[in-house]
Formats: structure tokens, C-alpha cells, sequence
């Protein structure tokens, strides 16, 4: 039962830090394919909840400390046009399979003051992803490897 608990822990903060970790764990410690889904979303979703209402806190006491004001940031300018072209839908979308899940939290709520909608967005986004890359990773992996198992030298002698 431990182990368990411990496999699905590891998926869990490895998708706090990058997405696609979760289902590449998942499928490397053996769980089965909709536990891997459910953590991964919630893996993601514990950052974005944790940054939509403690990202000012964070940002206001501990980044601002030690980073030094510009008066025309191009980063910020960057974050602007980003956000007017692809909207909060499109950082959403984009959040699980380009960009971290405290990237995108954070771009997100730096140019939106809206945290419900960005949660919202966001947690549909984490599922949608994680059903495709969580198949992906799973089904994909078991036919390449049956791919490469028919191109063994010895297999091919076989036949």
C-alpha cells in the first residue's frame, strides 16, 4: 500500500513542476492509466490554485525584494502581447504542453485579475491535456516498443 502511495505521490509533484512528467512517471512506476490522469491534473492544479491566490503575496514580498524596477520592461510588454493575441483561453491551452504550470499560472494572473475564470480554464485545459498526453505516453510506448522488438536482428531471422 506504501508503495502505491509513494508512486502516485512522486507523479503528483513531478506535474506540479513540468506536465508532461506526470504521465512519463505514471507509466514508469506502473499505475494504471486513470490514476496517472486524475494525479497529473491534480499535480497541475495544486500550483494553479496555490499561485491564482498567493501569486500577489508572492510576488509583492519575495520577488520584488530582490529584483530591481524597469521602467519599460520588454518582458512585461512580451506578456502583454502574448495575452492580448491568444487571450486566457489560449495561455490555458498552452500551459500544459509549453509552458510550467507555475509559467502559466503566473502569466495568467499578471495580466488577469479574473482567479475564477482562471481556474476554470485552466482545470480544463489540465484534463483535456492529460487525457491525450497520459494515452499518448501509454499507448505510444507500448507501439514503439513492439516496433522495436519486430526490428531485432534475431526476430527478423525468425520470421
Amino acid at each position: 500500500m506504501w508503495d502505491e502511495i509513494l508512486k502516485t505521490l512522486s507523479v503528483y509533484v513531478s506535474s506540479m513542476i513540468k506536465f508532461i512528467f506526470g504521465p512519463i512517471g505514471g507509466k514508469a512506476a506502473g499505475l494504471h492509466l486513470i490514476t496517472t490522469m486524475i494525479v497529473t491534473v491534480a499535480g497541475m492544479m495544486t500550483i494553479v490554485v496555490a499561485f491564482t491566490y498567493f501569486g500577489d503575496f508572492i510576488r509583492k514580498r519575495i520577488i520584488d525584494r530582490f529584483r530591481k524596477p524597469k521602467p519599460d520592461d520588454a518582458t512585461a510588454t512580451n506578456k502583454r502581447n502574448f495575452f492580448k493575441r491568444y487571450g486566457l483561453a489560449g495561455v490555458a491551452f498552452l500551459t500544459p504542453v509549453i509552458l510550467t504550470p507555475i509559467g502559466g499560472t503566473i502569466l495568467a494572473v499578471s495580466v488577469s485579475p479574473k482567479r475564477e475564470k482562471i481556474l476554470l480554464y485552466m482545470l480544463i485545459s489540465a484534463c483535456a491535456w492529460s487525457v491525450i498526453l497520459t494515452c499518448a505516453v501509454y499507448f505510444g510506448y507500448d507501439a514503439i516498443m513492439e516496433w522495436i522488438d519486430r526490428l531485432q536482428p534475431d526476430k527478423m531471422l525468425e520470421n
